[in-house]
């Protein structure tokens, strides 16, 4: 701040630097002689009674100016890494509107939001920029937490994306008004990101429930029609339909799948359809769900033909093929079998001490 006319008192330099929110202070008195007048002593300037005048009533002694240039630093790195949490998180945002849910205006207004968060930084008084950040002096970014490495599906993803993105934007607020700025648009955009991660949680489809009965329809083990056996099976309090279907052609295959879709859909209650092995029958049949064993697809290979938010199943046996399929991103565990059976043998039963050990388990369990 430059005080073009020479104030006549310390407090008056005092009340010109707290208006104009001066944060460095340098005093320079100039010499200066009008006619008739004997100098800055005429106007009351003493340069040494009023250096020390200034430097005590402004709280700014010498060992201050360090700390005043670390708080300016500070904000600046507060700001910059708020700034980046809050965008990468509307990006996320961003990207499962456009490729999960496939909503071009919920995408675009991501963007938009994201953008905004940018220009609105760009126009405060601190304006961070590169110079702020200190990656390598940040002794937050090897703070880890248990759960940010475990997302179930897309969903939660998007739950701590957009809270991520509001918690900084929090942040970035707060600071703004610490230095003076207009507050307002950040908390606009805050309120804006909490009806992006509405939009997009009403978009996905909901996560695979805990069915109550899951029947395999498989026609060769059908005592009458498949269609019948399956209609009988909602009849009887099923909540879920997987067909389980191996040696028939695709085609055939595929007009099954679409026929129990059908009859799910024409339930009187949500009934889901599941198919066995197939992403592919599934996403055309517009299933519900897709279930694998333990030498089938992974997880994310069923994603990659399917879509991203369609839920895998994955059948385990032992707790350490039901953390490898978690790890993969199964939506569900099949568990089993439970007991011996003749339609489908298997060389080793784990019964319901599997079943025990696996809720016993806190990571599994949840």
């Amino acid at each position: 701040m430059k005080i073009p006319e020479p104030p006549h008192t310390v407090q008056r330099v005092h009340v010109d630097i707290r208006r104009e929110r001066v944060e460095h202070r340098v005093l320079v008195l100039a010499q200066h002689r009008l006619p008739g007048e004997p100098g800055r002593r005429r106007v009351g300037l003493d340069g040494v009674r009023v250096g020390h005048g200034l430097f005590w009533r402004t709280r700014t002694p010498r060992t201050t100016h360090a700390r005043t240039t670390i708080a300016v630093r500070t904000r600046a790195r507060i700001i910059d890494a708020n700034t980046n949490r809050a965008a990468e998180g509307l990006r996320v945002i961003e990207d499962i509107a456009r490729f999960a849910i496939e909503d071009a205006e919920l995408a675009a207004r991501a963007k938009t939001a994201r953008h905004t968060l940018t220009e609105n930084v760009r126009s405060l008084p601190t304006a961070p920029g590169l110079a702020a950040r200190d990656t390598p002096g940040d002794v937050g970014t090897e703070t880890r937490t248990h759960g940010e490495y475990r997302r179930q599906d897309l969903a939660e993803i998007a739950r701590a994306a957009s809270g991520r993105a509001t918690q900084a934007l929090r942040v970035i607020e707060e600071l703004a008004k610490s230095i003076g700025a207009d507050a307002t648009a950040f908390e606009s955009l805050r309120y804006e990101t909490y009806e992006l991660a509405r939009l997009v949680s009403a978009g996905l489809p909901p996560p695979a429930p805990q069915w109550r009965l899951c029947v395999l329809i498989t026609e060769a083990l059908c005592n009458r029609p498949w269609q019948r056996t399956a209609e009988a099976a909602i009849e009887g309090g099923a909540d879920a339909l997987q067909l389980r279907e191996k040696d028939i052609p695709d085609r055939e295959h595929l007009r099954r799948a679409r026929r129990l879709v059908e009859i799910t859909r024409a339930a009187p209650r949500r009934v889901w359809a599941v198919i066995n092995d197939r992403p592919d029958i599934a996403l055309l049949s517009r299933a519900d769900a897709v279930h694998v064993g333990q030498h089938d697809l992974t997880p994310a290979d069923v994603r990659a033909v399917a879509g991203l938010n369609i839920p895998v199943g994955v059948s385990t046996s032992s707790i350490e093929t039901a953390r490898r399929a978690v790890d993969a991103g199964a939506s569900s565990l099949g568990l089993g079998p439970m007991f011996p059976s003749s339609t489908k043998p298997k060389h080793e039963t784990p019964g319901p001490d599997y079943l025990r050990a696996l809720l016993a388990d806190e990571e599994l369990a949840d």
